[in-house]
């Protein structure tokens, strides 16, 4: 992108910023660069949107370090973005790198939002249903590519309730190992069954090899996770069917 914006670029790009950052609880720094021309706004068309935020707020406890995002070419409305409000006519592909920290990450975890979201699940074992709550929730990340897990939660077999109380070590998976669990201990509830660990590991190697992940107007898929001590870096590979519905569908 040239030094000298277009005009029209400026007036879109400065709108968007003002419409999202009324959206969001807070936010330290946001820049959004709309990349046309006045025809291209007039035919519908852009040939790209980029993101770059830091310190950003959504619902009070959710928070993301820093997040730089860039679209590829897209359809927009024309008569929305004249206002400086991105609507999309076809969903667009994206990739984001996204940086969250160990405080904000649990911050997020012990929120109402994202408790009020976390889904229960029930595994097969044997023939019997055991199903899984989820209490609480700690994420520890101490470097060298490990990330440890606290938790507690119910669990429901063979008629009974108890609570099982975990600590669990693993590292994500990269370009050349697959995802591994180096340590799973329990530290209240008397342990679990052999059988009821081959069901869960099953589960995990379930979702690790699904293709994408939906969530609200998203699809995306985690194509790197890097770890480095107290903060965790997302390569996400996106499609949007809005921008930037993602964000302000979050806000009060």
């Amino acid at each position: 992108m040239p030094d000298e914006h277009r005009l029209e670029e400026k007036f879109l790009s400065q709108e968007a910023e003002r419409r999202i950052s009324e959206k969001l609880d807070e936010a330290e720094k946001i820049e959004i660069d709309v990349q046309t021309d006045l025809l291209k706004i007039v035919q519908g068309q852009a040939d790209g949107v980029s993101v770059a935020g830091q310190g950003l707020v959504i619902k009070e406890d959710i928070r993301v370090q820093e997040i730089k995002l860039q679209t590829d070419s897209i359809a927009i409305n024309p008569f929305s973005a004249i206002f400086g409000q991105i609507e999309l006519n076809e969903p667009v592909n994206a990739i984001a790198r996204i940086i969250l920290t160990e405080v904000d990450i649990n911050r997020a975890l012990a929120s109402d939002f994202v408790r009020s979201r976390m889904q229960n699940f029930d595994l097969d074992v044997d023939g019997e249903i055991v199903s899984f709550e989820a209490e609480e929730i700690q994420v520890f990340l101490p470097a060298d590519g490990k990330i440890e897990c606290r938790g507690r939660v119910l669990l429901k077999e063979m008629g009974n309730t108890r609570l099982l109380a975990y600590t669990a070590i693993g590292r994500p998976r990269t370009h050349s190992k697959p995802a591994m669990l180096e340590s799973f201990n329990c530290t209240e509830g008397g342990g679990i069954s052999i059988e009821l660990i081959t069901a869960f590991m099953q589960k995990a190697k379930e979702l690790m090899n699904m293709p994408y992940l939906k969530w609200e107007d998203m699809a995306f898929n985690i194509k790197e996770i890097k770890v480095e001590k107290g903060s965790l870096i997302l390569l996400v590979e996106t499609q949007l069917k809005q921008i930037p519905s993602s964000l302000t569908e979050l806000s009060p």
